[in-house]
């Protein structure tokens, strides 16, 4: 099969164009159909494909074989036949959004190579946003401004953007950012007085189409930097989240907006000087409530053995109280809690006693439909049958009584 003619190798703004259907075939996904040309553009190259309609029918996919065919997957089946003339229309807020992160690309590709020498690696086009993995072993925040306002420098200019079609001997003579793996007419594209690069992406005439470039994060991967970032109308929307959770917590602290960090920075180091404390008097509650639990315990031998079962109580303050009443003189814990509609176990001996609170505590994890595990001397676990959980704690009391 011959080639598609690609519309928008030439132009990047065409939505609309007439073709004829080469071929329409059915398949799982839904009719596959071939044109002579099409301005829809393929999946390939970190970018996704162009979406719309052809002859009213509804295009989900576009793909590009080897040979150069490109086949639109579209929803309604029988709908197109072969032979027939038809128009093709793009979805225009998807190019739009596809044209200005991949021409932003081109252009924070090449602010890296000005701001630190690192060359970009490959690329992807998200649904949110898009990252570029770049040879740069140890990224900082002042490399990563000083390519964010070398590509908004060049952006706010509205430099003109230029599609070449040239050979390999022509490309040769170019001044590439990268190499073209491609043999035979390549695409290039210009930046005038800034970059060139060979593409077959979507992009746009000028750079002031593509809309402010904000590098969102950075973080080391595979031995590079991905960075990741939003153009154009996602640098907006970016924004105005990012604005409107600024304004949110700043309303919360009734303070300006850009006073926040230092006040959620306070707010955070007086949370954890509030929870140690409360983990202080927490423990000194434990001992005293260890003190009484003992105190009002069965004797089994020379050791004591206590068991409760609580509604509501967090399983750390269980593991606390175990640990504070087995420390204190020889005795076994068995404690239990009813909570967030689960019961919860936790089985602990003192180190001079000899039954095995992880064999234990498993077989009472099985009655409550659940399971569990530990050491010995302490286990947790439990299970989903909340209201066996006093059955299971008598039973595990009678076994312990009857060693």
């Amino acid at each position: 099969m011959q080639p598609t003619a690609k519309l928008y190798f030439s132009d990047s703004s065409l939505l609309e164009f007439s073709a004829t259907v080469i071929e329409a075939r059915q398949s799982p996904r839904g009719d596959c159909v071939v044109l002579d040309q099409t301005a829809f553009y393929p999946t390939g190259g970190g970018q996704p494909n162009d979406t719309g309609t052809i002859g009213g029918a509804r295009v989900i996919d576009v793909v590009e074989d080897e040979e150069g065919s490109i086949t639109h997957v579209i929803e309604q089946p029988g709908v197109i036949k072969p032979g027939q003339n038809v128009i093709g229309s793009i979805d225009r807020a998807r190019r739009m959004d596809h044209l200005q992160q991949h021409s932003g690309q081109h252009i924070l590709s090449q602010a890296f190579v000005q701001a630190c020498g690192a060359h970009t690696r490959s690329f992807h086009l998200g649904a949110n946003a898009s990252t570029i993995d770049i040879e740069l072993q140890s990224p900082t925040n002042e490399i990563m401004r000083a390519a964010e306002d070398i590509a908004n420098a060049v952006v706010f200019e509205d430099r003109p953007m230029r599609v070449h079609l040239v050979n390999e001997d022509e490309a040769s003579r170019l001044p590439l950012r990268k190499e073209s793996a491609l043999q035979g007419e390549i695409r290039v594209i210009e930046i005038e007085n800034f970059d060139w690069s060979p593409c077959g992406g979507t992009h746009a005439a000028r750079t002031g189409q593509i809309g402010m470039i904000a590098i969102r994060s950075h973080e080391r991967a595979k031995k590079m930097t991905r960075v990741e970032f939003v153009c154009g109308n996602r640098a907006l929307a970016d924004y105005r989240l990012a604005n409107n959770t600024a304004v949110a917590v700043a309303r919360l602290f009734s303070a300006e907006r850009d006073s926040t960090p230092d006040l959620v920075a306070r707010a955070i180091q007086e949370s954890k000087s509030a929870k140690k404390r409360i983990r202080d008097l927490l423990e000194r509650a434990m001992i005293a409530e260890a003190a009484e639990m003992l105190a009002a315990s069965s004797k089994i031998g020379d050791a004591r053995l206590v068991h409760a079962v609580f509604d509501g109580r967090e399983v750390e303050e269980l593991q606390m109280l175990a640990a504070k009443l087995v420390q204190r003189e020889p005795s076994i814990a068995l404690l239990a809690t009813k909570y967030e509609g689960a019961a919860r176990l936790v089985f602990a001996r003192s180190p001079s006693l000899d039954a095995n609170m992880s064999q234990l505590l498993a077989e009472a994890c099985e009655k409550l439909g659940g399971r569990g595990g530990g050491k010995p001397e302490m286990a947790q676990g439990g299970g989903p049958n909340i209201h066996a959980v006093e059955q299971v704690i008598e039973e595990a009391v009678t076994k312990i009584l009857a060693r």
